[in-house]
């Protein structure tokens, strides 16, 4: 250093000591990563191209996929929309929340009034949510989120600004901590599922991309949750023209256009990732909130997917895209939704809440060590708001990543969930039959008394 260079800095130090002047800045360290999650809605775990569908073409989805740390064998803990999404965005299962049902239970009075001209089960279902008892319990569902741990209100905390936009059961968007939204309706003024938030990927892409820009330098988290591949199974003409020759059924073939359609919505959305130069410090995830499989001669789904026990209910591709940060790679090792808030937090610098049981996906050794995962299966409507255990249909377990034990509630559980079953103990090997279709619960009586414990273990299930 030569002598004007000492002076100088000496004369500096001097003058901060005295408190003249400011000592200079620290430099800041690397900016917090954006993260944009993800969440289709009603859409088979065997649905993509990357997961070997030979007819639905998902490009989007599948370069995304080639990119990132997938998860082939992710889960979501229950197989029914509004409890699946509360666990993603919580990383707490159903019953820790209370929030395990879409609805509150039907008044009796009110479905039983119900006027001729609006018989039959859906009449009977709109005719009970208009009643002013139905509506009140359901805002006060909504309000279960209130004060609990959750991914927009953790990262508020350091600065995020965070956007809600497709499918929301809990009312305002604010329930969760999230700072803008799309969905903004209560019960009593006409919400339920999303309201304006269901523009969002079928109608337009436009509040995303005005959020981000509005954001600026400071960091952001986005919920993309269209209703999409959900019905209507209304798409384009131009997908619906492109499927039909390859099905007879107009109804596999209205699903599988849907898919592609929300596969390009993807695209739109990491595209401008890339055109505004946001790519390389965005963690995207995905995940879907409950399995589909679709009937050929029917609109709604097969028994053995959406409300059911089974794979085709809950089980979901998982993966997590963050550029310079993730290895592009596969895994078979099971997962579940509940893994993502904690992932996603722990990305971000900040710790998990101590209720939050999942493991950091980008912690191999965590997800390697675990030894199971659990989930737990609900009524569509509630029996008791209030106490989880009275609307229990089933809890499951995956063990040692193939044996899935599943333990009904005879409470609510009455009658077979596949053609030919009676509502009973299942045990299945889902390496050796990934159908479950074979149910060594009478085969195999010790491994099933092992796993009930583990599921006692985790959750007792008492009312």
């Amino acid at each position: 250093m030569n002598y004007h260079r000492f002076l100088i800095t000496f004369l500096s130090l001097t003058l901060i000591l005295l408190g003249v002047a400011d000592a200079p800045a620290a430099p800041e360290g690397p900016r917090k990563p954006n993260i944009v999650l993800i969440i289709s809605d009603d859409h088979g775990w065997t649905d993509y191209g990357f997961m070997g569908h030979p007819q639905v073409q998902t490009p989007r989805l599948d370069k995304l996929a080639s990119e990132s740390l997938v998860f082939r064998r992710g889960y979501v803990p229950s197989s029914l929309c509004c409890p699946s999404l509360a666990a993603i965005v919580t990383g707490l299962y159903p019953h820790q929340t209370k929030v395990c049902c879409n609805d509150p239970p039907l008044p009796k009075a009110a479905v039983k009034a119900a006027k001729p001209g609006k018989a039959g089960k859906a009449g009977k279902a709109a005719a009970g949510r208009a009643d002013p008892a139905f509506i009140k319990q359901a805002e006060e569902m909504s309000r279960f989120l209130d004060g609990q741990p959750a991914l927009p209100r953790e990262l508020g905390k350091t600065g995020y600004l965070s956007l809600q936009t497709g499918k929301w059961w809990q009312g305002h968007f604010s329930t969760a901590g999230f700072t803008h939204g799309m969905s903004a309706k209560e019960r009593s003024k006409g919400g339920r599922h999303g309201d304006e938030g269901l523009k969002i990927g079928r109608e337009t892409m436009q509040p995303i991309y005005d959020f981000i820009e509005q954001a600026g330098d400071k960091p952001w988290f986005v919920w993309y949750a269209p209703m999409l591949p959900h019905q209507p199974h209304n798409p384009p003409q131009r997908l619906l023209d492109k499927y039909t020759p390859k099905t007879p059924s107009s109804h596999i073939a209205k699903y599988w256009a849907m898919i592609e359609w929300f596969d390009e919505t993807c695209g739109q959305l990491l595209d401008y990732l890339d055109q505004k130069k946001l790519a390389d410090n965005t963690l995207v995830a995905y995940v879907t909130d409950n399995g589909w499989i679709q009937q050929t001669d029917a609109a709604p789904p097969r028994s053995d997917s959406k409300l059911s026990q089974y794979d085709g209910g809950l089980r979901t591709p998982i993966m997590i895209r963050w550029p310079g940060r993730v290895k592009p790679r596969q895994s078979d090792t099971p997962v579940i939704s509940i893994d993502l808030a904690p992932t996603l937090l722990r990305a971000c610098g900040l710790q998990p809440a101590a209720a939050m049981q999942g493991v950091n996906l980008l912690d191999d050794e965590a997800v390697k060590s675990r030894a199971a995962i659990f989930g737990e299966c609900f009524t569509h409507n509630a029996v008791d708001i209030h106490s989880p255990a009275t609307s229990l249909c089933y809890r499951w377990c995956i063990a040692d990543g193939r044996w899935k034990l599943i333990i009904p509630n005879p409470a609510n559980v009455t009658g077979p969930k596949k053609p030919g079953r009676a509502a009973e103990v299942e045990l299945y090997d889902l390496i050796a039959d990934p159908r479950e279709e074979t149910n060594l619960a009478a085969a195999q009586p010790d491994r099933v008394g092992q796993l009930t414990k583990r599921i006692d273990g985790w959750w007792a299930a008492k009312p």
